[in-house]
């Protein structure tokens, strides 16, 4: 989805390295990023095992569509500084990104990570472009306080907090949010591969994600702060959730109930939603959606097999607006969690800090 290409255009694209270039959030990146007008993929790393080996030979491609050619022929370099390249995307398992990422940030890298090792750190921005942009400024006060000189790290959010907070920013800001209760209905992708085994899965739900409750209970809040005085300010509303895996491939499916501050409607609560647009969109950011959040009005959408790949999977998609006899107002939401919830939320990061400045 390579739309306007704002002030970019007829610059030398910057090269591009990609941790965990072997996984799934990995291969996604690899191939968003050809033909890119911002980047050129340069290096990929990975593991131990697949150092050294060809990426085309190393790369267990899962993907339906072949390898990009000139990603095959890449050697799979160690996970640690001097990579070839001026950026970083990480999409590293949390043990493994808690000391790689510091460390390319410390060597001069911009890093921009899917990894969850960081996203809390209070000098480390937890940005949604659409919604928070102005969270790069954490940059200055992390550089300050960790001795970073060109590098740093900045990080997206967990898969399923994405595709909420989308929905929950225009609704904070227009009405106020007093308390949010999600249920998440997660696709298996979302475990990696070879991820849940199906004898699991299949025939079943699984009401335990390890860690995502936390997330989705924490980063809402951080994403929905303010900067005050070169610090951030948490939200003070509260989110519950409770996280199931379920038999779907690609999708994450929530189900949302919330309290505002101020009265709303459910007709008020969808024009807000439509309304919503954010600076990627102002930008016209290659990556960015033409709508971030798609509202529809049939009584059994959104469902993942239909609506995932809805803006090229960059939007969350919206549906079932109804008043709700506890809360206010409930809605069901969905996010293409492999694309906008990974993938495709560290590139728009990417493409953001390049538009503003910041690489």
């Amino acid at each position: 989805m390579h739309g306007n290409q704002n002030s970019y255009m007829g610059r030398n694209p910057l090269r591009i390295g990609v941790l965990g270039a072997t996984g799934l959030v990995g291969q996604r990146l690899v191939h968003m990023l050809v033909g890119h007008p911002y980047f050129a993929l340069s290096a990929v790393a990975a593991s131990d095992r697949s150092v050294g080996r060809r990426y085309g030979d190393a790369c267990p491609w899962r993907l339906p569509y072949d390898m990009p050619t000139g990603a095959a022929g890449l050697t799979v370099a160690a996970c640690e500084p001097p990579l070839d390249c001026d950026v970083i995307i990480s999409s590293l398992p949390s043990d493994v990104a808690s000391f790689a990422e510091p460390a390319f940030a410390a060597a001069g890298y911009p890093v921009i990570s899917n990894s969850s090792a960081l996203r809390m750190d209070d000098d480390v921005p937890l940005v949604v472009p659409e919604v928070n942009p102005e969270h790069f400024g954490l940059v200055d006060t992390q550089r300050a306080r960790r001795g970073f000189d060109r590098g740093f790290v900045v990080t997206n959010p967990n898969c399923s907090t994405i595709a909420l907070v989308l929905a929950l920013a225009p609704l904070e800001a227009r009405f106020g949010l007093e308390s949010v209760a999600v249920t998440t209905m997660q696709a298996v992708s979302g475990a990696g591969y070879p991820g849940v085994a199906s004898l699991d899965v299949v025939d079943n739900v699984i009401p335990h994600i390890g860690g995502e409750e936390d997330k989705v209970e924490t980063e809402p809040q951080k994403i929905l702060g303010r900067l005050d005085g070169g610090g951030l300010v948490h939200a003070p509303f509260r989110v519950s959730a409770q996280c199931n895996r379920v038999a779907v491939q690609e999708g994450h499916l929530e189900s949302v109930r919330i309290a505002f501050r101020d009265r709303a409607t459910p007709g008020e609560v969808a024009e807000a939603l439509e309304a919503f647009r954010g600076l990627p969109q102002q930008l016209g950011l290659p990556t960015a959606p033409a709508r971030p959040l798609v509202v529809r009005t049939e009584p059994d959408r959104p469902q993942p097999r239909l609506d995932r790949d809805t803006e090229c999977g960059m939007a969350t998609v919206v549906g079932r607006i109804a008043a709700d006899t506890i809360f206010d107002v409930k809605l069901t939401l969905l996010g293409h969690n492999m694309v906008r919830g990974a993938a495709g939320a560290a590139l728009l990061n990417a493409e953001l800090l390049v538009a503003t400045g910041r690489i």
